[in-house]
């Protein structure tokens, strides 16, 4: 069992450990990440300007349009299992926090971010039971080392339909549509309800035919097999609508699948694009403690058994604890263990708010923890990713003074194209930037890249993709959390809804109407 006061130790070792963090700088940083993966035709107010235009042609092969949404990682492909769950984080990070984010002024930003992402899902879901999951291929991708600008590599659509099922990519595309439409609900209502549509119709589909997606889409086996299978994404999704529409029927198959389908016999120490058990549990934990769990209260105590399970693993005070790093960091695996961390910070803060909104305290085999220990968990994850860790290194690009230099990422370790258009071959590329020992050309502000190995050791080369490449969806958690720490000790009470005012300022002009926003809010202290 790890002693929680070792990174406190290691910790008093380090010059700039105690110094706190700018969590309100680091958020903005965070979502401005999201810029620089965009695909598609970039918007006149794009403030990651070294990028451009890119995969103008997506879809066109199949007679689809599939112009837009997001690179997952630092590749050119577009995969539609992470990009969801990366949408549906987003989303979870605005409903619990959307008002500390207005407050520092980065919602607008943030829902720019969602909208990107599920303006490309509508188009990816042209039918009811058809849903294009990818865009280009990682076999290919992998071979070059190109700007997104330059792509030569093969840009086909995959797509799964009732003869070529995938419930796991199509839940979680509807638990991301879902998701999002409270975001947009009353600050454009036409479009909330346009995203609820596509997301009761992927969910049925889901539903009906089941299959995992990657026994469909082949050529995502070797990226993002889906190896929980589908059973804990068609739960997610049921959860997610159930939160956005108040539908009895969700709240119906919760109660009724949750045994039989691992919601509530799966005890979890991994949250993140593949498994989302720890993540059904914390939801209908909520609802529990909203009171809205009726004749299926047995049942969703089981949920909420499991979700303290998860959550005390994460402590160090459960029956099976995660792995840490000598300097604290939840480790799992060395290829992108960041994902997981913070995943796992973000449950932990919306659950710690949960518990002091409902005046409970969290039960772990090891004892009773109070709601503040398990805010401060999080909060130790994520300053040991900006920099309180015994390198001393700052996991976020750009945040701090001592970051990646050297991230494996081909737009941003490529020269702009706006600074040479000289066109980049697809070995070419290889040669000249990914081989080059210099610091990357493009900045890419905000990416919480890989990590530290299980010892804390991290090297800082661009062919040490296990390490130094970043994810959309290693940020998409960290959202909430920043927006969370930034606000300080106000009041919280996440199991009432509330309203929040949307400054005109704050909001596109170009994207939406400006009016008001749902969040979780209410004067309570925790």
């Amino acid at each position: 069992m790890e002693k929680f006061m070792t990174p406190l130790l290691l910790l008093l070792c380090l010059p700039l450990a105690l110094a706190g963090h700018d969590y309100g700088q680091a958020l903005s940083k965070s979502i401005l990440f999201f810029e620089a993966q965009r695909s598609g035709y970039l918007p006149h107010n794009q403030r990651v300007t070294w990028r451009a235009n890119s995969g103008l042609n997506d879809g066109k092969a199949s007679g689809a349009d599939l112009v837009g949404g997001y690179y997952d990682a630092g590749d050119n492909v577009k995969f539609g299992l992470p990009m969801a769950f990366t949408v549906t984080m987003m989303s979870w990070s605005i409903i619990e926090y959307g008002k500390q984010m207005a407050a520092s002024g980065e919602l607008g930003h943030a829902m720019n971010a969602i909208k990107w992402g599920t303006d490309y899902f509508i188009k990816a879901h042209p039918q009811p039971n058809v849903l294009y999951g990818e865009v280009g291929d990682g076999n290919t991708d992998h071979n070059c080392w190109q700007r997104p600008e330059d792509m030569t590599t093969d840009r086909r659509a995959y797509k799964i339909d009732p003869s070529n099922p995938g419930s796991d990519l199509a839940g979680e595309t509807a638990a991301a549509m879902a998701a999002a439409s409270i975001v947009f609900r009353h600050s454009d209502p036409a479009y909330s309800s346009e995203l609820l549509r596509h997301a009761y119709q992927l969910f049925d589909f889901a539903d009906k035919y089941r299959g995992k997606y990657d026994s469909s889409i082949t050529v995502a086996q070797k990226y993002y097999r889906s190896i929980s299978g589908y059973n804990d994404e068609l739960l997610w999704a049921a959860a997610w609508l159930y939160q956005a529409s108040g539908n009895q029927h969700y709240l119906d198959y919760l109660g009724k699948n949750g045994d039989s389908m691992g919601g509530t016999g799966w005890g979890m120490t991994e949250f993140g694009w593949d498994v989302k058990y720890p993540g059904v549990q914390t939801l209908v934990a909520k609802f529990l403690m909203q009171g809205k769990a009726g004749h299926y209260a047995p049942v969703f105590e089981r949920y909420q058994q499991k979700a303290e399970y998860f959550m005390c693993s994460c402590l160090g005070k459960g029956s099976r604890n995660v792995q840490k790093t000598p300097g604290g960091l939840i480790f799992r695996q060395r290829w992108n263990n960041m994902q997981f961390v913070t995943s796992a910070s973000f449950l932990a803060t919306v659950y710690s708010d949960y518990l002091a909104s409902a005046g409970r305290d969290l039960k772990c085999s090891a004892g009773n923890v109070a709601p503040a220990e398990l805010l401060g968990f999080a909060k130790s994850q994520v300053d040991y990713i900006l920099g309180d860790n015994p390198r001393a290194t700052s996991y976020m690009v750009g945040y701090g003074n001592n970051y990646p230099q050297r991230v494996h990422h081909r737009a941003s370790s490529i020269v702009s194209i706006k600074v040479n258009p000289s066109f980049v071959s697809c070995r070419g590329g290889y040669a000249t930037w990914f081989s080059s020992k210099g610091s990357d050309p493009n900045l890419l502000v905000g990416a919480v890249v890989g990590g530290p190995d299980a010892y804390d050791n991290f090297g800082d080369r661009r062919d040490n993709y296990e390490q130094t490449e970043p994810a959309t969806y290693n940020n998409a958690p960290i959202l909430g959390i920043l927006a969370r720490l930034n606000a300080g000790h106000g009041g919280y009470n996440q199991l009432l809804p509330g309203i929040i005012s949307v400054s005109p300022s704050l909001l596109n002009p170009f994207t939406f109407p400006i009016s008001i926003l749902v969040c979780k809010y209410s004067p309570q202290l925790y």
